[in-house]
């Protein structure tokens, strides 16, 4: 944190030295004494140096730093400049602070999640907080200034908003694939076996359906773009500010969705996770009596076999009256082998009896046991019909059934695991967390006006439109998670990928719903045009393209990561023709 805090206490040290003026100092000369009495000569060479250098290092700053009328310095003492080469060194500045400023608070952020876990804190308050930087940028561009500035630099905010959508699912997105690719075998990708190399279509990377679930979500959060753009769509431009309110109410709502969603997340992964287990437990069951039958459990019809049924009762009914027992039941599962999952044997036991015990006395009738086996089939059934359209024979039945609920208990399960760890010095911890996170706060606020500035005078400097170097640029200096979820991916596991990924569809999210509540604020206060039409249509291509292909598949192989960055500059350049050939802008 000391070398943090040192590296922007020297970037604004430099800033504020930059605004010194000329030093004065009383001359030791007079009229009265000549100058050969107070020197041996050598201050001739020296005055002749500065003569050479002094023009050398004015005409350097003078293109650095511009005083002319057309330059207003932010807050009154920071620096600006007209100039191009000026306007990138504040550019570069400024983008490192805000930079630090992000990674402050993903430090403290992390550091708050060891202590407290998630929940509250991790569902409702870090979220936010990691969308702050792009939020005080959005409200730097659009706060400052009469009507029209403001119309000229919100520009700014729409070109972060975009750019960091579109380079956190298309160049993070192919970068993770590449760097955390594995040796794909039976359609998903192994852990921490690289031997196939740079092979399209037998490398690449697999994720758990968690990660799938929040690329649904992601999708979903689009909705308020469509909201907004439903004027321009229907061409009703004077109904334009009613679509703008209503699409800030709606974003505000799934802002507080999500954060509630992300709140219970934790317990809905732990409710999946059983009802996961249940059904593998079921398949194995049937597996089990279906090797003891002395005969087919299903019919030629598909239908289940009763006789076949009641004779498994009667041979699982080891005292023979006529009821099956927790005794009956536990001798049954315990010659189960459950594939290496750690299945509780009494809690297995108290499942297997709540589904077929209607009646609620503790044992189980031949009645019972014959619906109970029926119902169970009947799910297999209906599953291997969703999956295949048929019905396929009773031992291949239930050998699929039995690999698809592994599979989902492996999808579901590894993202159970974490359990939150004593951390000693909490006290000490939790206030180290909150200077990182108001550190943070504090030069995110300090930073965004003048760094808003900065892209706008390089703008202007060069004619190229702030959009674009907003998306360009802007998009580095205010995402933290860049090297964290490389880091994450490097690993080469299926569950620091499904992390990574997860990570990546998160942040779009809150940037569609928290940074666009923010942006459509401002425009709504200030009266602004909404004339983004363009830009609004590329998140939406970049998002629902991404968010589809990681809905329904969770490994993907080393080919797509060419498709996903490849989409980075045909973004850029659908932006330039609808805007600038097309007129849409």
């Amino acid at each position: 944190m000391a070398k943090k805090l040192a590296k922007i206490l020297l970037l604004l040290a430099i800033l504020l030295l930059e605004q010194a003026g000329p030093g004065q100092s009383r001359s030791i000369t007079n009229d009265d004494v000549p100058l050969s009495m107070v020197t041996d000569g050598g201050n001739q060479l020296l005055l002749q140096n500065q003569n050479v250098w002094k023009p050398f290092f004015s005409g350097l700053m003078d293109s650095l730093f511009s005083s002319d009328s057309s330059c207003e310095q932010t807050y009154g003492f920071l620096p600006c400049t007209s100039t191009v080469l000026g306007n990138i060194f504040l550019v570069l500045v400024y983008g490192y602070m805000m930079f630090l400023s992000a990674k402050l608070l993903s430090n403290g952020s992390e550091i708050l999640l060891q202590i407290l876990g998630p929940g509250i804190v991790g569902g409702l308050f870090l979220p936010l907080l990691g969308s702050l930087p792009d939020a005080t940028i959005i409200l730097a561009s659009g706060l400052s200034g009469d009507t029209e500035t403001a119309q000229s630099q919100v520009s700014v905010g729409m070109g972060l908003m975009a750019g960091s959508n579109v380079m956190l699912l298309t160049i993070l997105w192919g970068t993770c694939l590449i760097v955390g690719k594995c040796d794909i075998e039976n359609s998903i990708a192994v852990d921490q076996k690289d031997e196939k190399r740079f092979s399209l279509t037998g490398s690449g990377v697999s994720t758990d359906i968690w990660t799938s679930y929040s690329a649904r979500i992601m999708i979903l959060s689009l909705i308020p773009f469509v909201i907004v753009q439903l004027p321009q769509v229907f061409h009703a431009t004077s109904d334009s500010r009613v679509a703008i309110l209503i699409s800030l109410a709606v974003s505000i709502s799934f802002v507080i969705a999500y954060s509630f969603y992300q709140v219970f997340q934790p317990w809905i992964q732990k409710r999946k996770l059983a009802y996961s287990k249940h059904k593998h437990v079921m398949s194995e069951i049937l597996k089990q009596l279906k090797t003891n039958a002395l005969g087919r459990l299903l019919t030629n019809d598909g239908d289940p076999n009763k006789v076949i049924i009641q004779k498994l009762f009667k041979t699982l009914d080891q005292d023979s009256d006529g009821y099956l027992n927790t005794s009956d039941l536990r001798s049954l599962i315990i010659g189960i082998q459950f594939d290496d999952i750690d299945i509780n044997i009494d809690e297995a036991i108290i499942q297997v009896m709540r589904d077929f015990d209607t009646s609620h006395d503790s044992k189980i009738d031949e009645d019972e046991f014959f619906r109970g086996i029926s119902r169970w089939l009947n799910k297999a059934k209906r599953e291997a019909i969703m999956d295949r359209g048929k019905i396929p024979q009773s031992m291949k039945l239930l050998e699929e059934y039995d690999q698809k609920t592994k599979k989902e208990y492996d999808q579901f399960g590894d993202q159970i695991d974490e359990v939150v760890e004593d951390v000693k010095n909490a006290k000490w911890h939790a206030s180290k967390a909150v200077v990182l996170l108001f550190l943070g706060t504090i030069v995110a606020a300090a930073v965004a006006d003048p760094l808003v500035d900065a892209v706008d005078s390089f703008s202007t400097a060069t004619s190229i439109p702030s959009f674009f170097i907003s998306f360009v640029v802007l998009p580095f200096a205010s995402s933290s998670e860049i090297v964290t979820t490389l880091i994450f991916v490097s690993r080469k596991k299926q569950r620091t990928a499904s992390l990574a990924y997860s990570e990546i569809y998160g942040s779009v999210t809150m940037s569609n719903i928290l940074s666009l509540a923010v942006f459509l604020g401002l425009v709504y206060v200030r009266n602004l045009t909404w004339s983004f039409s363009a830009e609004v249509l590329v998140i939406l291509i970049v998002c629902i393209l991404m968010g589809a292909i990681a809905s329904f598949r969770t490994t993907f192989p080393l080919w797509m990561s060419s498709v996903a960055i490849l989409l980075y500059p045909l973004s850029l350049l659908l932006v330039y023709i609808l805007d600038y050939i097309c007129g849409w802008s």
